[in-house]
């Protein structure tokens, strides 16, 4: 093992060892203490590294899965679980869904016997294991006066299932 520098001291000696900055100190050769084991760091790289490919691949495989559930193209399509707009009211089988859901309110006493469907002016689905539709229904009261209620139907079409969720008179006209 090597002697550690000396200071100089008047009284002792007129000798002095130089002392090296420790960027620049002499290492010996060898030693008899086994080398320090190396940082983790280059483990943790290897690591990194070996999943940076899998994690490539799951982010390249979620873009396609959440365009194909509608979730993708800028927000076009319905998205699972969320509630998106029905882009076509006027379409045949929205406007059915919101007369049929009239005739199963008044069926449960949900509605007015006098109530009369008008159309259904805007809406909203939600993707579930079928599809989930909240349509703002326009109807006519007795009188004729226009009366705004909400619709909420479900439907599987595969099974031929349909409810009627809800069936509520509007806060305020649609």
């Amino acid at each position: 093992m090597p002697c550690p520098p000396t200071v100089f001291d008047a009284k002792q000696s007129s000798h002095v060892s130089q002392i090296s900055p420790p960027s620049q100190a002499k290492r010996p050769l060898s030693s008899s203490r086994p080398n320090p084991k190396p940082p983790p760091y280059p483990a943790m790289a290897r690591r990194i590294l070996l999943l940076t490919p899998l994690l490539v691949a799951l982010a390249s495989a979620a873009v396609p899965a959440r365009a194909a559930l509608g979730g993708g193209g800028g927000g076009r399509g319905p998205l699972a679980g969320g509630w998106s707009a029905i882009q076509n009211v006027s379409d045949p089988h929205i406007q059915e869904l919101g007369g049929w859901a009239l005739g199963q309110a008044k069926e449960k006493q949900l509605a007015g016997a006098g109530l009369r469907f008008r159309r259904v002016v805007r809406g909203e689905q939600q993707v579930v294991s079928g599809m989930n539709y909240r349509l703002y229904v326009d109807v006519a009261d007795a009188g004729g006066r226009s009366a705004p209620y909400v619709a909420v139907v479900y439907e599987q079409l595969w099974t031929s299932t349909r409810e009627l969720t809800s069936f509520n008179k509007a806060r305020r006209a649609h």
